[in-house]
């Protein structure tokens, strides 16, 4: 599904964010990526979904070399991955069904369409009885659980999530991630980065550790050890 060979970040005037970086995943794995901050891990998840290019090295993603991808392909790209950013980013004055729907129209998705999409992504995350909502009538895990309905609207092969609970409370936290392995078990690839010991531990699923722009630690059902 990823796969990085010789992967390299660098920033003027002299800032390597990543050096180095090999890295296979396989379609229908669950990983943690961890390390402390300021080593890499967001850098990396930007290369992954083409919002940064490589200094180095080669990036394929599902059989797709995207390392020189061009800026009208990203949105193809997108749409294969499934994207959960701590930051909700929904829109206040929408309600749920709209919020998730706004994925869909952007790209033209037809209204029938959508109409029939909505319930099926909803019903996944749980929150079916709960599409007429607006973002602020919602718990903070709620809000989470819309951000991931609206990141697997395309049916996407991977889901990539960037501290989906930093934010979250020890209930709400773990409710998220029981999804993000229900997620995982229907077939989809799950790239986690956390720095939430608890979670990485109870989860006992493939471990990257991150430090200093370079992969230190591939623990295939590791343990949260910085």
């Amino acid at each position: 599904m990823i796969k990085l060979k010789g992967i390299s970040k660098f920033y003027k005037p002299n800032i390597y964010a990543l050096k180095d970086i090999n890295l296979d995943i396989a379609p229908g794995e669950f990983i943690s990526i961890v390390g402390q901050s300021g080593t890499g891990k967001t850098t990396l998840i930007r290369l992954v979904i083409a919002e940064e290019k490589p200094t180095e090295g080669q990036i394929v993603i599902g059989g797709w070399d995207i390392t020189g991808i061009q800026t009208r392909e990203i949105p193809f790209l997108r749409r294969q991955i499934g994207v959960v950013f701590q930051d909700f980013k929904l829109l206040k004055k929408k309600t749920v069904f709209e919020n998730v729907a706004f994925a869909l129209e952007s790209c033209g998705t037809p209204k029938n369409k959508i109409i029939n999409i909505i319930p099926q992504v909803l019903k996944i995350v749980g929150l079916e009885e709960k599409i007429d909502r607006y973002p602020t009538q919602l718990s903070g895990g709620e809000q989470q659980r819309v951000v991931i309905a609206r990141s697997l609207v395309h049916k996407p092969r991977l889901l990539v999530a960037d501290e989906p609970t930093g934010n979250l409370d020890s209930i709400n936290t773990k409710e998220i991630i029981d999804l993000l392995k229900r997620i995982n078990e229907l077939g989809t690839t799950v790239v986690l980065v956390t720095h939430n010991r608890e979670v990485v531990n109870n989860l006992r699923k493939r471990v990257i550790t991150l430090d200093n722009g370079q992969i230190i630690g591939d623990q295939s059902k590791g343990r949260y050890l910085l």
